[in-house]
């Protein structure tokens, strides 16, 4: 996949939004290292996500 193609497919793990464009912050999972996405409003609201690969939740 090329990293144009990966920029479109990102979407917040929180709300599910396409992110690419916006003020998302893209962060390491503490648990396993997979990488996660959330938008702007998720984070300051510190709506709750859970990681897809090992189910690994937080603020």
């Amino acid at each position: 996949m090329s990293t144009t193609d990966d920029r479109k497919t990102r979407s917040c793990v929180s709300c599910g939004i396409n992110i690419a464009g916006t003020n998302a912050a893209a962060f390491k999972c503490p648990d396993c290292g997979a990488q996660i996405y959330r938008c702007a409003k998720c984070r300051k609201q510190s709506n709750l996500y859970e990681c897809d690969d090992c189910g690994f939740t937080g603020p």
